[in-house]
């Protein structure tokens, strides 16, 4: 949201962002654009969502706005009624196919009830945008709506790719350390893995992390780092050797997914084991930057961690790959479909 935010701003747009503030939540980072967030009582679950809606509406119905952006699921029935009732364009950014999460999908009552609102507002949401093409044909089969692909790629960075390695090599996941990233897996694969993995993020999973490297006995092999100012893991991802993309394949979301770390690990020139799923496949089989794995057995990963961690020329090959595709990848390419999107709505 930050480099959707910046740009936009750049461009001219007056752009506030909003989002939630968590009890635990870091001071807000000045930004070229506005930013505005709402303490809730309630911290999760359905009560949350609701104060958090309620919250959002009444504050959107008295702001001077000209285009209300909704980003998932989460804040877009507020943003459906005050643009209906205001008569402004309305804007859906589908970051991820929200129904199809592992964490909604395997509960019956939840995936009813967020699939109800899909339902409800994703047709009536003429303009948006999404991260990959899977979710735009998705949307277009459910709601008849015609959404652009703008990838979350990261900015490119300068910075040194040689020499950076001086410490003992070790392994990096960064992100929301949620349901369905395979941890379940992973935390026991350590046990046979030559190297130390360092998780970057926190989330709705990362009470279980704790219990599973509790249970595994790898408190000294997985190192739970917590939440990171994004300017700060950027200096922290290029010093990792290895990075790891993981999904479970339970929930269309997972299977079909194309992650931001994905592509800041290639940003960050960090060879990584990806699971072979369409979406990442696409990019591996143009650049060849990942070791991609067909199954995301404790086995499977095991094997390839300590594949890249053995075979120094692969490792190298994969790094050199991440230097040459990071050019391609970058968001100063793709925020270019960004801008024309809403240079052309602004003047529809």
């Amino acid at each position: 949201m930050q480099r959707i935010c910046t740009t936009l701003a750049k461009q001219g747009f007056d752009v506030i962002l909003t989002g939630k503030k968590s009890r635990g939540s870091k001071p807000l980072q000045e930004q070229p654009f506005r930013q505005k967030r709402f303490y809730c009582f309630f911290e999760k679950g359905f009560l949350f969502y609701a104060e958090y809606n309620v919250r959002l509406f009444f504050w959107l119905l008295f702001q001077k706005v000209d285009i209300i952006c909704a980003i998932d699921l989460d804040s877009i029935l507020p943003s459906y009624f005050v643009s209906v009732l205001r008569k402004k364009k309305r804007v859906y950014d589908a970051h991820e196919l929200f129904t199809e999460q592992k964490e909604i999908v395997t509960r019956p009552s939840v995936h009813k009830f967020w699939l109800a609102i899909e339902k409800f507002t994703v047709s009536k949401f003429k303009y948006g945008y999404t991260v990959n093409q899977f979710i735009a044909d998705e949307l277009k089969r459910r709601y008849n709506v015609d959404y652009a692909v703008i990838r979350n790629l990261p900015q490119l960075t300068s910075f040194s790719t040689e020499g950076r390695q001086r410490e003992k090599p070790f392994i990096i996941y960064q992100g929301a350390v949620n349901e369905g990233r395979s941890f379940e897996t992973l935390i026991p694969a350590m046990q046979q893995v030559l190297a130390t993995l360092k998780i970057y993020g926190k989330g709705n999973f990362f009470k279980q992390v704790q219990q599973l490297i509790h249970e595994y006995h790898v408190e000294e092999k997985v190192e739970l780092m917590g939440y990171v100012m994004p300017h700060e893991l950027k200096k922290i991802t290029p010093t990792a050797h290895i990075a790891v993309t993981l999904f479970e394949q339970t929930g269309l979301n997972q299977y079909y997914s194309l992650s931001n770390r994905f592509f800041d690990y290639i940003m960050a020139c960090v060879p990584q084991v990806c699971v072979n799923y369409p979406e990442y496949k696409a990019v591996n089989d143009k650049y060849n930057i990942a070791l991609m794995i067909d199954d995301t057995k404790a086995e499977a990963i095991a094997a390839a961690l300590n594949k890249l961690l053995q075979n120094v020329q692969l490792h190298e090959q994969l790094r050199k790959n991440c230097v040459i595709a990071r050019e391609d990848l970058s968001w100063e390419h793709e925020e270019k479909k960004l801008i024309k999107f809403y240079n052309d709505l602004h003047n529809a």
